[in-house]
Formats: C-alpha cells, structure tokens, sequence
C-alpha cells in the first residue's frame, strides 16, 4: 500500500518558503440564482447574494483577510450590462461584506464581462469579433461601480489593450483611490474550463486566443506586464500558476510592483480529480503547487485551495 507523507511535511514545505496567510487570496463566487456547488471543482461553494456575509465569515475565521469576488447574474444581454449595474450582484455583495467586516477584510473584485454577456468572451463582439474600445468603456464603468461599492482593489481580467490606463482614468475623475490589480498576463489555456462551467455555465473552451498571451511569447508577457504598469497597475498578475513560474521570477527581477498568482480552477480540479481517485496525495499537492508559487517570488496567491491550506499555516 503506497504511504503518503504525513501533514507535518506539508506544514514543513510551506513554513520552508515563508507562506503566510496574509499571502492567499480566497476566491468567492457569488450569484443570484440558488446555492450550489460548482459540479468541476468539488468542495467550491457558489454562493447566493443572500448569504455572502456567512460565506466571507468562514473565510475570515480560517484567519485569511482578502477574497477575490466573481460575480454570476441571473441574467445576461449582449452588452454585459448588468456587469456594472450599481445594484448588480456584485454591487451587493461588496455592500454588504463592508457593512459587516468593515476593512479586516480585503475586498478585490473581477472586472470583466464574460460572465454578463451572451457569449462568455471577455469583450463585447462588433460583427462578430470581439471589440478592443467599446469593452473599454464598459469595463471602466464596471470599475466605477465597484469602486462605488466599497472595493478595495479592482481587477481587470479582460485583457483588452489600455484597460488600465481607461480604468484607472475613470477611477481618478469620479475620485477614487481604489488600487488596479491588473491580469496583465492571462494566458490562453483550457485550465480555465473548470471556472468558466461554474460561472457561466457553459461547457467547452471558448477560443480567447485573439486577446489573450500566448505560452509561446514570453517577450510579449514581460511587455504586457511593463506596458500596464506604465498605465498605472499597481498590481500585476500572472495565471495559469504552475506553467508559467519561470515568468513570475523574470518579473519579480525586472519590475518593482507585487506580483500576484492564480492557480486556476483547472489547477485545482486536476488535484481534486487525481486525489479522489487516490493517484496522488492530494494534500502534498496542494502544498507543493502553492509553495512553488511563493518559491518563484508570488507575493500574492489566489487559490481555490487557500481556505484548506489555512490550518497549515501559522498564527
């Protein structure tokens, strides 16, 4: 029978590379339709609007302080318009985790509208091809919106050219110091499909390969990077996490921001899938994935696994 390393050696492995909990960003999906668990990434809750204060309790009391919030609307239009509905499901939900926690809990919320839109593409299409300027406005509103609603940091994960220089303008005239995570290298990837069910409920890849990097271009992820940080990021991000850690040193050494990681949901459905069937040891996997997060010099890390990986993280 094969032996797996008991959870002392997985403390060992994170405590190693200085992961903190303050380091682990815990998404959150919230929507308007009933509760449910999202069928590809087991364990993941998809929680109603209603309940999102007892939701964000349970992160908090884990002792993790900052959640990333995705939001799903009960309805969807060709114009994603409900992305930056002040009333919007987002809106909500940021209302009220700030009426409840006040600032011991970090609020950074997507900006995108692939959740919004009928076709799940992260920009608005014009004649059929995905429109660079007109997703700009939106997800300049979509910013405001949130910003309006108490984040403390907004994340644009649309990939559109000058969407942080557009956000951040927008930010700046309505007053708002709100800071910009930017997906500044948000590379074309399947592992994203565990999400994209959940989300939107829509199975399959949808081809983003138009606005999203390349694996193959890792000069063009390095002037991404640098060209939002020039617009006024003041975060950057790199995702998937495992395939692309050589790029989260290269920016660590060139560029004087923090840089964040997100290990997908693909990352994480392949852990869960291959430890239930008891191919691996999920719990060191879980540990070795995001300690070589940090080991590449990740100052952030948003993990589907962050809520698990708490207990083994000290006070």
């Amino acid at each position: 029978m094969q032996q797996f390393p008991a959870k002392g050696s997985y403390m060992e492995m994170l405590s190693t590379v200085g992961l903190r909990r303050e380091h682990l960003i815990s998404p959150v999906f919230v929507s308007e339709r009933p509760a449910n668990e999202a069928e590809s990434m087991p364990g993941m809750p998809v929680t109603p609007a209603a309940q999102i204060v007892s939701r964000v309790q349970s992160i908090a009391d884990t002792g993790i302080s900052s959640i990333i919030i995705f939001g799903i609307p009960k309805d969807r239009d060709r114009n994603g318009s409900a992305a930056y509905d002040r009333n919007g499901v987002v809106q909500t939900a940021v209302r009220k985790i700030r009426a409840a926690f006040g600032r011991q809990i970090s609020i950074i919320t997507d900006v995108c509208v692939c959740q919004y839109n009928l076709t799940g593409h992260c920009g608005l299409l014009v004649k059929g091809q995905v429109h660079n300027d007109s997703t700009l406005k939106v997800l300049s509103e979509v910013a405001v919106s949130h910003a309006q609603a108490g984040a403390d940091i907004v994340a644009p994960s649309s990939m559109m050219d000058g969407q942080v220089r557009s956000i951040r303008s927008a930010l700046d005239r309505q007053g708002f110091s709100t800071r910009i995570l930017s997906y500044s290298a948000k590379h074309f990837s399947s592992l994203y499909t565990p999400f994209r069910s959940a989300a939107f409920a829509k199975k399959g890849i949808i081809d983003k390969s138009s606005y999203q990097v390349s694996f193959s271009n890792p000069k063009q992820t390095l002037r991404e990077i640098e060209t939002d940080i020039q617009e006024g990021a003041d975060m950057v991000m790199i995702k998937p996490g495992l395939a692309y850690l050589d790029l989260v040193r290269a920016v660590k050494d060139r560029f004087d921001v923090p840089v964040a990681v997100q290990n997908v949901s693909g990352e994480y459905a392949m852990v869960k899938a291959a430890g239930k069937h008891g191919w691996i040891d999920e719990g060191e996997w879980k540990a070795l994935s995001i300690a070589s997060m940090k080991r590449a010099g990740a100052d952030r890390i948003i993990s589907y696994f962050a809520l698990e990986l708490a207990d083994l993280l000290p006070e």
